[in-house]
């Protein structure tokens, strides 16, 4: 996505593994901004700081985005994600619905992270039924295949990662704040949210609906003919 392509009211990008299609579907019919160009990303913020997108669903915590940096963006939580892991569909480990570090003790854990690349090379190896892979449950539902299957990881190590939305404050607008509205269930009679522009017609009825004045009646025919 080239910066001289984007000529869309709002360009987001969205981590592998989040699924913000709803929130792309409001936005469209709740606001008149314009369209919205979204494309999914395994590295999001690189994204956003090449200014390729304006506004960003991230993974977090992401060790890129320093205390230095945040200061320029505005940083919006939406939503934590269920640490997961990754198994081979034949493995006795799939009739556990939750699984602790003693049940995969001698296991080879081919990846531990939330990075979405490194998750996606080291899958095909699971599916292989080789080893595990570790990482955000949602994350695995979406790379994982049919020879993969996914659990709960309940690990003192493993903490829940968080789904955030993130732009810069310099590019803050008010089709971001709409979006960001939408995303943390603002509904559409919110303030934040831009409500489409009605006609002089619809004003004028509007009006006359408050003052409880009927619209004029259009002059028109008698009654029906008479039967002969």
């Amino acid at each position: 996505m080239a910066n001289g392509s984007i000529t869309c009211m709002l360009a987001l990008s969205f981590a592998t593994g989040t699924e913000p299609g709803k929130w792309f579907e409001r936005f469209r019919e709740r606001t008149t901004h314009g369209e919205l160009l979204a494309t999914g990303s395994d590295d999001p913020l690189t994204e956003l700081l090449d200014a390729r997108a304006t506004l960003t669903l991230l993974r977090l915590p992401d060790i890129r985005l320093t205390d230095e940096l945040r200061r320029d963006l505005h940083v919006v939580t939406l939503y934590s994600e269920t640490p997961g892991i990754a198994l081979p569909k034949d493995s006795e480990l799939t009739l556990l619905d939750r699984l602790t570090p003693a049940d995969i003790d001698g296991e080879i854990i081919h990846y531990d992270g939330t990075d979405a690349t490194a998750v996606r090379d080291a899958l095909p190896v699971v599916a292989a039924n080789v080893g595990v892979v570790i990482a955000p449950r949602p994350l695995l539902k979406v790379l994982s295949r049919k020879q993969i299957e996914h659990r709960e990881y309940d690990s003192p190590d493993h903490r829940p990662t968080e789904i955030a939305l993130v732009w810069r404050r310099a590019d803050d607008s008010e089709a971001i704040q709409d979006f960001v509205g939408i995303a943390k269930g603002r509904t559409v009679n919110s303030s934040r949210q831009a409500a489409p522009k009605r006609s002089a017609r619809e004003k004028a009825l509007a009006k006359q609906a408050r003052r409880g004045d009927a619209p004029p009646k259009r002059a028109g025919r008698g009654g029906g003919r008479r039967r002969r």
